[in-house]
């Protein structure tokens, strides 16, 4: 077979790179389909990149500790008989790259990334998701472009499509220096985060530590939730809009079931599950705050995948997603948020788990407090925060007239992005939460 590049797989919408932890092999060794060859480590999770079929581990591109960008190469499988050309080609190369006055020169990186055979038929759709159409399928097979570099295009279509004219462009500049071909392939957001942070840290007042003060170096959790954060602020306008919400039917239910639900399911039962539950009905009866933007363009999201923010012991923070959130009762609600809080805290969540989410809910009441106004996850374009649940005297309406009566409340605030979501739908979308809280029901079945 060819030699076959492994690329650093997508990992998620906002992750751009990882840290390699660990080579499981060795250059030389045998690898079969789906075995781990590395360990690798990004903001959020710890996972494994598997060799995508049998061969031999010709080389190893990077070395632990290299941070690596997504759709970066990080090592070649091959054949037994690739493995014994290798040296002979690296001892040409070398030679090569060398001039007769014995100083090296710098190597020239060529640019097909990919060492697929020239002129290999290219699918309708890359690694990506990008589709790419019959005739350019046909340019890229006459001409040996690469799926690899067809992958890089920068495409002017719809959706980043690569277009006719965007292929035909990028022919005459194919080359040894072409900028294009050696752009890894990242997640725009996730390559934003990155950007935006590195200029806020570079932008930062200068401070100069007093005496006796206690310095103490980020994690690489910490300094990617930074960039994260200080990205979303700048791509997005936060309106906030909070919403006192009485839901005493609620708590009165739950201590009612708890103990029964405990010892059918075999788990507690929390508030986390029924403001899910609430929020992927409110999302299906205004689907608009279901969405994200991609230049001036609105993408509605079909899916209801809803992120819970939970935090570590570590003290960072962690989102973990509920796919098709709306498709599932309170049970299957509990049981997932159980699980994936639980899995969260022992660091053991999959790279799969915190990815594609469409909505998050960030429950501050867990500390005692009653509101916040929560940063938007990007590429989401809103976020609640549920507050503490206190009993506060509130005046209730009564056939007979107004009474005073010890009521449980709380608040929910409800962050969202300006550019697509206005007062009145996000104002509107936090009122119908509340209202499907307030209007609990004591003989809810679970």
């Amino acid at each position: 077979m060819a030699h076959i590049e492994i690329l650093l797989p997508k990992m998620g919408e906002s992750v751009a790179e990882a840290t390699i932890i660990k080579w499981l092999k060795s250059e030389g060794d045998a690898v079969v389909a789906d075995e781990a060859m590395v360990e690798i480590a990004t903001d959020k999770v710890d996972s494994e990149v598997p060799a995508p079929q049998d061969g031999i581990l010709l080389k190893r591109l990077v070395n632990d500790g290299d941070v690596v960008k997504v759709g970066q190469p990080i090592a070649h499988i091959g054949t037994a008989a690739d493995a014994k050309a290798a040296p002979a080609v690296s001892s040409t190369a070398a030679k090569a790259a060398t001039p007769s006055n014995g100083s090296p020169t710098p190597a020239i990186v060529p640019a097909v990334r990919s060492t697929e055979p020239v002129g290999a038929p290219i699918g309708k759709a890359g690694p990506s998701g990008k589709f790419y159409s019959p005739l350019v399928r046909n340019i890229a097979h006459s001409e040996g472009v690469s799926l690899a570099e067809l992958e890089s295009l920068p495409g002017s279509g719809e959706g980043g499509r690569v277009t006719k004219k965007d292929i035909l462009d990028y022919l005459p500049k194919r080359g040894a220096t072409s900028p294009v071909a050696n752009l890894p392939l990242v997640d725009p957001v996730a390559q934003s985060a990155a950007t935006v942070g590195a200029k806020a840290e570079t932008q930062g007042p200068k401070l100069t530590p007093a005496a006796g003060d206690e310095l103490i170096e980020m994690d690489r959790m910490r300094k990617i939730i930074a960039e994260h954060m200080v990205m979303s602020k700048r791509t997005s306008p936060h309106v906030t809009s909070f919403v006192e919400a009485d839901v005493t039917n609620l708590v009165l239910w739950r201590e009612k079931v708890k103990k029964a639900f405990e010892a059918r399911e075999g788990q507690k039962l929390t508030f986390t599950p029924v403001f899910i539950m609430a929020v992927a009905q409110a999302i299906k009866e205004m689907p608009m705050i279901n969405i994200q933007v991609s230049g001036q363009t609105i993408i509605k999201k079909k899916d209801i995948n809803i992120g819970m923010a939970a935090a570590l012991p570590s003290g960072n923070l962690i989102v973990p997603v509920i796919k098709n959130a709306d498709r599932l009762n309170l049970t299957g609600l509990a049981a997932a948020v159980n699980d994936l809080a639980n899995r969260a805290r022992a660091g053991k969540l999959d790279p799969d788990d915190i990815a594609n989410g469409t909505y998050t809910i960030t429950n501050v009441g867990t500390f005692g407090n009653v509101l916040g106004t929560p940063i938007i996850n990007q590429p989401q374009v809103a976020v609640m925060a549920t507050g503490a649940i206190k009993k506060k005297p509130a005046v209730l309406e009564t056939p007979t007239g107004d009474v005073i009566a010890i009521r449980h409340m709380m608040f929910l605030s409800h962050s969202y992005d300006h550019r697509v979501v206005d007062g009145a739908l996000g104002g509107k979308f936090v009122r119908r939460v509340a209202d499907i809280l307030e209007s609990w029901s004591l003989d809810q079945e679970f």
